[in-house]
């Protein structure tokens, strides 16, 4: 075998399963295989002004390259089994959280020191939102901000550089088990084979994903897709929540469906940005630890989890449709006024013009209601009234909608509580596993595949 281990994919849970390989055994030999590109040739050519919108690049470099699609992410560690996915399912609630905080001390120990852990513990704000029918859930949670969270990925590769192949520009096609381990062929036509194989291609590679489990016989189950809004609003009809708390995730249910909608990435003082999935423009949000860098207005996203099972299995396909209907009408993301989807008409570029709510992200003026299906926009109406009973003014005129904004998991893989599937010595980890969802829970996913590894050797 050329290689000790394969890591397939250079996201937080390839990232952190590599460091944790070469803590524990030095000198193993590590291969990464990455299609984005390094961190520092990572660039979006969205400028505002030569180019106001996405052009397809391929790779994406929001969504490829050294730290995944978490790496211009605004760096949110939240430290909690409420949310974020079902590590703890696995591997236990209390290990989940042991990994997470231990992911932290390494965030700190490159370049996040002094950053504040906000923590939802004993605060005021559940009662406040209890007598409307919204809950809170419990989290502690470390903001990086985008800038600082660069910083932390720059001196981990830094480190990690010197003990680890990294390839970067390179996709894996296909994954084969041979002779007691696995040969990885690139679209380069390239073969790397290697004793143990952790397939970490985050939620990007979750098509690609499918491919590799029905070629090795590898059970999945049907997972969900959530489909939604970002609202932007001044920063300080929200402010009493994220001076407190900054990342508030408060979960609603409708009265008209009985559906569960929540809040998710609140970006206070923050800018809307556009992401690209497999070439599918959706609408994502950043914030940033440097004052300088900050905004007068709050984004977070509305979302309503769709699950699907007999007839129809396919809740990522379902999830690309709406947004390839959103890029039909707009050319990208569409932007629109609360007001004006309340009154039932279009916004127009004058109608944004006029709004007291000035728009961080160029987006095309339109209406949502030609876009998401009725259920889910009345869902994200009634929490949005319902917000606005503790946050008032959430529900002004000029609130701004952008869509679609649509969370893509993967089909949930057969794994068991090493997170190794069937085939002895292959892992599946990251969101690319359809149980993690965030930046905190997929790199925890790295380190214990990682230990599990090293212990095995």
């Amino acid at each position: 075998m050329q290689y000790d281990v394969l890591i397939i994919g250079a996201g937080p849970g390839g990232i952190f399963s590599a460091w944790e390989l070469v803590r524990r055994k030095p000198g193993m030999k590590i291969l990464v295989l990455e299609t984005g590109f390094p961190l520092e040739q990572r660039r979006c050519p969205i400028d505002g002004e030569r180019v106001k919108s996405c052009i397809g690049c391929r790779p994406c470099s929001i969504m490829n390259g050294f730290g995944g699609a978490g790496a211009f992410s605004d760096g949110k560690y939240n430290i909690t089994n409420e949310f974020g996915g079902t590590l703890h399912e696995y591997i236990g609630k209390q290990k989940a959280l042991e990994l997470m905080r231990y992911v932290d001390g390494i965030n700190l120990a490159h370049g996040g020191e002094g950053v504040r852990l906000y923590s939802t513990t004993d605060t005021h704000l559940k009662k406040q939102c209890l007598s409307h029918g919204l809950h809170l859930l419990d989290a502690s949670v470390r903001h990086l901000g985008t800038d600082v969270n660069y910083i932390v990925l720059e001196r981990l590769f830094e480190e990690l550089k010197t003990q680890v192949e990294f390839r970067f520009q390179t996709t894996a096609a296909t994954v084969e088990a041979v002779g007691g381990g696995y040969r990885v062929e690139t679209d380069k036509g390239e073969r790397f084979e290697a004793r143990r194989c952790i397939i970490s291609a985050g939620r990007s590679g979750s098509k690609w994903m499918e491919g590799v489990c029905k070629a090795l016989d590898i059970a999945t189950k049907s997972n969900r897709v959530d489909i939604g809004v970002r609202v932007e609003l001044p920063y300080v009809i929200f402010s009493h929540l994220t001076d407190e708390l900054y990342e508030s995730k408060i979960v609603y249910r409708t009265e008209k469906y009985a559906d569960l909608v929540r809040t998710f990435c609140m970006n206070p003082r923050g800018e809307v940005v556009n992401e690209n999935t497999n070439g599918i423009v959706t609408v994502n949000g950043h914030s940033y630890e440097d004052p300088a860098r900050q905004t007068d207005n709050t984004n977070f996203a509305l979302l309503v989890a769709k699950h699907f099972s007999e007839p129809f299995k396919d809740s990522n396909g379902y999830g690309e449709s709406i947004a390839r209907l959103s890029n039909m009408l707009g050319g990208g993301v569409i932007v629109q006024r609360f007001g004006d989807l309340i009154a039932g008409r279009r916004s127009t570029a004058e109608r944004i013009r006029e709004s007291f709510t000035v728009p961080t992200l160029s987006a095309t003026p339109g209406d949502l209601s030609l876009v998401i299906p009725k259920r889910i926009l009345d869902g994200i109406i009634e929490m949005i009234y319902a917000l606005d009973k503790i946050a008032p003014g959430t529900a002004n005129i000029d609130t701004l909608l952008y869509g679609v904004e649509v969370k893509f998991y993967n089909m949930e893989v057969a794994l068991d509580e090493h997170l190794q599937t069937r085939h002895p010595g292959l892992f599946v980890i990251g969101d690319c596993s359809g149980i993690t969802h965030s930046l905190s829970h997929a790199s925890a996913s790295g380190v214990h595949v990682a230990r599990y590894i090293a212990e095995n050797a």
